[in-house]
């Protein structure tokens, strides 16, 4: 049996400043800004693997802080995809999109929003959070051969990071 790694990363806190912008639209605010990149940082220093492909939410938010992680690890531009379904993804279409993953690909980041997010990781046995907090950052392996075979069953937490772990305001 081969293994896995899915990494799930919240965007980091956008900004509310102008309530005339659509949703979709919205920017990173400071301590977004602040934040992704430190947490790109701190996962690169702590799981000593590099993913394989990032797919992201399309949402200026989320395209960014995955960005971020893009960076950091030093990926190629073919190994950064942004997906539509992942904008405001429920438990479902995310495991969808996980499901669709190419199989050459071992280490899979996701790059979305909350709800979906906390819900979704809340499905990982032994696993429990209150909410997945912005820049917030799930990892776990898998003992599964491919994506479409993908079942929470399978799957163990062996990270739960955020910014407010690691940084104090």
């Amino acid at each position: 049996m081969e293994e896995k790694t899915l990494i799930i990363i919240r965007h980091a806190k956008s900004s509310w400043a102008d309530y005339g912008c659509p949703d979709f639209d919205r920017a990173l605010n400071k301590r977004g800004l602040r934040d992704a990149p430190f947490m790109a940082k701190k996962l690169k220093e702590l799981s000593g693997f590099t993913p394989d492909l990032i797919i992201t939410s399309p949402a200026n938010r989320a395209k960014t802080t995955a960005q971020y992680f893009h960076e950091e690890f030093g990926l190629s531009k073919e190994q950064f995809r942004e997906d539509q379904k992942l904008y405001h993804a429920s438990t479902t279409m995310l495991i969808n999109v996980i499901r669709k993953a190419p199989d050459n690909v071992d280490t899979l980041a996701i790059t979305a929003h909350n709800p979906g997010l906390t819900n979704f990781a809340n499905e990982f046995p032994r696993f429990s959070i209150d909410n997945l907090p912005t820049s917030g950052i799930v990892v776990i392996k898998l003992n599964i051969p491919t994506w479409q075979s993908f079942n929470f069953e399978k799957g163990v937490v062996t990270s739960f990071l955020y910014p407010k772990k690691y940084l104090h305001a």
